[in-house]
């Protein structure tokens, strides 16, 4: 995968995805939405990836926000189309058939804490903080922050840090829901890798069908729980659904193929 903006590497198929401006400390540009969504395109058609790790360069930010170089000189139809273009990029994000999951190192503030919040969960290191801090420029989260955090961590708190632009350390970020797990910043990649294997060993299909269905939770032009019952029966068609029957009443363990 050629970007300019990330660097890629697949290994025992996870896909670690690092940010990689750390002069900027890993700042969201067109470039970097641009080389996001080529990633994604491969994400997507490469059956070698079974899993994504998103992180950023350095050891001081996951992302620190938008780059808001471009925000100059920008009327209201411009923005909305930044903030569109930025909420379909994080959409297929949060609607990817693969888990794709944020270990957070250092700052993810502003768009950082919006594409950390459209992974399907996160890890943070000890160092990591987390905030919208749109309104101390006059403007509010564009990239699905106002959305995603409200879902994730409850109307009240996420009112109070919208409107206080107030930052949030790993532990208190795992108190409220927000991430799944703190480590310290030397072995991020380490434990996000072990949840991943444990995934990656799961059947692919049916962890596609959980994302999906779980997702439906907050999609108000679906009916989750009818989403689920076709997932359910989607299931019983596959290869997958035969073996991990088989291998449970044969006390063997099942080896999943995607089929």
């Amino acid at each position: 995968m050629n970007a300019q903006t990330l660097l890629a590497i697949l290994d025992n198929g996870i896909l670690t995805i690092m940010i990689n401006r750390p002069e900027k400390l890993n700042a969201l540009n067109k470039d970097v939405f641009s080389d996001l969504n080529k990633a994604l395109d491969e994400i997507e058609n490469n059956p070698e990836i079974k899993s994504v790790i998103i992180t950023g360069a350095g050891s001081k930010a996951f992302v620190a926000g938008a780059d808001i170089s471009e925000f100059g000189g920008l009327n209201r139809e411009e923005a909305m189309a930044l903030a569109k273009k930025g909420q379909d990029t994080f959409a297929r994000i949060e609607n990817s058939s693969k888990p794709v999951v944020a270990a957070v190192n250092g700052f993810a503030l502003g768009g950082g804490c919006e594409l950390a919040m459209s992974c399907h969960f996160r890890v943070a290191a000890e160092n990591a903080k987390f905030g919208q801090p749109e309104v101390n420029l006059g403007l509010i989260p564009g990239y699905g922050g106002t959305q995603r955090l409200v879902q994730l961590i409850g109307k009240g708190k996420a009112m109070e840090l919208l409107m206080s632009a107030h930052m949030i350390d790993a532990n208190e970020a795992k108190q409220l829901g927000l991430v799944n797990y703190v480590t310290t910043p030397e072995t991020l990649l380490e434990h996000t890798r072990k949840i991943l294997e444990i995934i990656n060993s799961k059947a692919p299909l049916a962890v596609a069908g959980c994302i999906k269905s779980a997702n439906a939770v907050f999609n108000e032009t679906k009916d989750g729980y009818a989403l689920e019952i076709e997932e359910f029966g989607n299931a019983f068609a596959t290869e997958d659904m035969k073996e991990g029957i088989a291998a449970f009443l044969e006390k063997r363990k099942a080896v999943f193929t995607g089929k």
